[in-house]
């Protein structure tokens, strides 16, 4: 997330809580005034509730200035757990009043009547309430969806629950006026009362729904079914052979996922770590604006000969290159060739080789392995690793002509071969260097591709022994690369 995104996520999360501050106090100011006038006590009860919302606002606004505060020593996962303490003391505020609700209510049902009037005011008042709440609810119901923010959520919950509160209350004031129209106050009289029971339990379930959703945030409960997609997400990832663990932990807006996957050990530090940036991304589809950690972890599982060879080499720091195996009788045959310091001596060199061989036979001796555990032989070829960068020099014009003719003579004479480009000839330590393009079918089989570079490369040698290096570059027809 950029600064500029950040920033802009704060004045908005913060624009909605100070609207909900306005409206609260509007909202408490205007029934609190109208309850006296008419000594509803459904509406004395809406105004203790949007008293309360003002209370919980209140909270909401220091909780979202707070919770947008950076991450610092002291709280490397940042501050968004103050979203959660704050709608847990709005769940405490909520359930304290509707204890005092429920208590006025129960007071005037059995012990003392009190008059209520059902005047025009007392409707108005909770018709401009329904549409005050109505605007509020989904203006932070928006925000709170946009930014994953807890305590803006629990704030578009009182301002809907007081919709739904005040549409009893307004119910409960029609059953009264209609009991004065009509002559049968004594029926509805306690209508009032009852509509404000209605709204306390009204209120009573959605604090402890809210409640319940709090402290699951508090003691770190993942959201239900997001581990089990991300695994999902991320065992598809190139080279994951498994994903062992999950785990996943919201503070306020921000998810935190840290997971671990095995992949193949044969890879090097860098191919793990790319790996791990992959499922990085894999996660950021399911989670977008997740902070995900991944460790990766090699594992030998549903390895090949040639994976497990690599492993060893890798793990020993052994350079190895043009392994071949097969399978006789015997046993298994490996061979290959080992790059190593052109200055070192030869019986430094060959203990090397001796190493190497150790440490595969202890390797295909390993009773859990699935692959043929039998070694026939190990026949390590020696050779000076290369050294990173030799002078060279372009071949005369007219030596090099030569190569170039025979080298399109050569290629004339293989099936499935269109021409020869960019051809390239040094001079390189006394040999010479040659490299080119060979443009073929588009459609030939990579194997029946290295045989015609192959044969064509052994033709090129027997009319030039002084050749060194040669490398083929395989292009398809048409191929624009």
């Amino acid at each position: 997330m950029t600064e500029a995104t950040m920033q802009a996520q704060v004045r908005e999360k913060g624009w909605a809580a100070i609207t909900s501050v306005v409206a609260a106090i509007f909202l408490t100011s205007m029934k609190l005034v109208v309850a006296l006038m008419t000594g509803s006590l459904g509406i004395l009860a809406e105004a203790a509730h949007s008293g309360l919302d003002l209370i919980a606002a209140l909270i909401t606004l220091f909780a979202v200035r707070v919770s947008d505060r950076p991450a610092d020593e002291s709280h490397p996962y940042g501050h968004g757990k103050v979203e959660n303490l704050s709608a847990l003391a709005e769940t405490f505020l909520l359930l304290l009043t509707c204890a005092w609700i429920i208590y006025e209510a129960i007071n005037r049902l059995v012990f003392e009547f009190k008059e209520v009037d059902p005047s025009i005011w007392a409707f108005m008042t909770m018709g401009i309430s329904i549409l005050v709440d109505y605007s509020r609810s989904k203006m932070l119901a928006r925000a709170a969806q946009k930014y994953h923010s807890q305590a803006l959520e629990a704030d578009a919950l009182h301002f809907r629950t007081d919709i739904w509160s005040s549409t009893v209350v307004i119910i409960g004031l029609a059953l009264v006026w209609f009991g004065e129209a009509t002559g049968q106050t004594s029926i509805f009289v306690r209508a009032d009362a009852l509509a404000a029971l209605v709204v306390a339990g009204i209120v009573v379930l959605v604090s402890l729904r809210l409640g319940r959703r709090t402290i699951d945030g508090l003691l770190d409960r993942a959201p239900h079914g997001l581990a089990d997609h991300i695994s999902a997400v991320v065992a598809k990832v190139t080279n994951v052979r498994r994903v062992n663990r999950v785990r996943v932990r919201d503070v306020g807006s921000q998810t935190f996922v840290d997971l671990s996957v095995a992949v193949p050990r044969h890879l090097s530090f860098e191919e793990s770590h790319a790996v791990a940036v992959q499922a990085q991304a894999a996660v950021r589809t399911v989670a977008p604006n997740a902070d995900v950690v991944v460790n990766a972890f090699p594992i030998s599982e549903n390895e090949g000969v040639l994976e497990r060879i690599q492993a060893i080499a890798a793990h020993g720091h052994f350079a190895i290159h043009n392994v071949t195996t097969h399978w006789t009788r015997r046993g298994m045959w490996i061979d290959l060739d080992l790059e190593v310091d052109p200055h070192l001596s030869l019986e430094r060199a060959h203990a090397q080789a001796t190493d190497l061989e150790m440490q595969l036979r202890a390797e295909f001796v390993n009773a859990n392995s699935t692959a043929p555990s039998r070694i026939a032989d190990i026949n390590v070829h020696i050779e000076p690793r290369p050294e990173e960068l030799i002078q060279g020099s372009e071949l005369r014009p007219k030596d090099a002509h030569k190569y170039v003719r025979q080298i399109e003579q050569v290629r004339s004479g293989l099936p499935r071969t269109h021409a020869v480009q960019d051809i390239q000839l040094q001079n390189l330590n006394g040999k010479v260097y040659l490299s080119f393009h060979l443009i073929l079918d588009p459609d030939v089989p990579i194997g029946e591709v290295h045989s015609l570079a192959e044969e064509m490369e052994n033709r090129l040698r027997r009319e030039f022994p002084q050749l060194g290096r040669v490398v083929i570059h395989a292009e398809p027809h048409n191929s624009k690369t």
